[in-house]
């Protein structure tokens, strides 16, 4: 569990700069560069991400179990991982009506599937894990509408074509990997294809 929290601590924190200390990161920037900034920020990121599957691999085989979810709760955590999935691409596809309304819809894709895993599942690595990424989430939204109000900025109305784009995008990512991504990389299947 340690390395999990370890992980989990750098992954987040390297992530949390801009909701706590905005003004050290300007400065930091531009001092050190913004290439090295980039370098170190990415390898911190990736350092800690490869720590949290470790971890949360490590504490699967050993699970502390705190309560068991209704099996219901698979197929509402499926639906809400499926819009999580379609709001990170709504992030990156230009012009979009999600992003147009949200602002930042990545920051609640990952609020929407951390919550999505608490849902779905009840021990403690569970628990330490997508709790953990639900709270950053919270307040990095607050942290990201709060520059935005600061900054004035203003996000360029969607398209029918980019919100097509960014829902079959993200649907299409989604089916990948409940599919068949989720049990490569997790080792758990959310659902069996085809079907018995």
């Amino acid at each position: 569990m340690m390395i999990l929290i370890l992980g989990l601590v750098i992954f987040l924190g390297v992530h949390s700069v801009r909701i706590f200390a905005e003004d050290w990161r300007t400065a930091q920037r531009a001092r050190v560069g913004e290439g090295r900034w980039k370098l170190a920020y990415s390898l911190a990121s990736i350092i800690g991400l490869g720590l949290i599957v470790w971890g949360f691999g490590m504490a699967r085989y050993q699970p502390v179990p705190l309560w068991s979810p209704p099996t219901a709760m698979r197929h509402v955590a499926a639906l809400l991982t499926a819009v999580s999935f379609v709001l990170v691409a709504a992030a990156y596809v230009p012009r979009n009506s999600i992003k147009a309304g949200l602002h930042h819809p990545m920051i609640l894709g990952v609020k929407l599937w951390a919550f999505a895993h608490l849902l779905a599942n009840g021990t403690l690595a569970d628990l330490v894990l997508f709790g953990s990424f639900l709270v950053w989430a919270i307040f990095c939204f607050r942290a990201a509408r709060r520059r935005d109000r600061v900054g004035h900025i203003q996000y360029p109305a969607g398209t029918l074509r980019g919100t097509a784009t960014a829902v079959l995008a993200g649907m299409a990512a989604w089916a990948l990997f409940a599919f068949w991504l989720h049990r490569l990389l997790i080792g758990v299947q959310p659902f069996a294809w085809p079907p018995a």
